[in-house]
């Protein structure tokens, strides 16, 4: 009972979990890696506009695994992000996309455009 209460005030605690297990297997890359991924990481925070946790989570969780796995094959940043890292980034969320803030506001545009024009046919 007290977990829930605390989940409400504060959102999930697993996914907080999976957050720091995500800042540590940034914090754990080795150069030029690591140095990569937190830029990415800024870049999203401030671009991403996600606001579903759990696509947060799993977006965040694939870029890891992506870093890790190119670590472990020796791949060079440049293959990794090709000549525009913004776009590849933007690339990247937009595949967890289906979960921005504005889609919200967008529903609603759609909405009142739709409400207005079947009032003006009524007219």
């Amino acid at each position: 009972m007290t977990a829930k209460w605390i989940e409400t005030i504060t959102g999930p605690l697993e996914q907080k979990k999976q957050y720091r297990q995500y800042r540590a297997g940034i914090a754990a890359l080795p150069e030029p890696y690591r140095a990569a991924a937190k830029a990415t990481d800024r870049y999203l925070m401030y671009a991403g506009g996600i606001t579903d946790g759990d696509a947060l989570v799993r977006m965040l969780s694939d870029l890891l695994e992506l870093w890790q796995r190119a670590v472990a094959d020796g791949t060079a940043l440049h293959d990794i992000v090709g000549d525009d890292p913004v776009e590849f980034v933007e690339a990247f969320r937009d595949a967890y996309s289906a979960t921005e803030w504005i889609d919200k506001e967008r529903a609603r545009l759609r909405t009142a455009i739709a409400e207005a024009e079947t009032a003006g046919e009524g007219s």
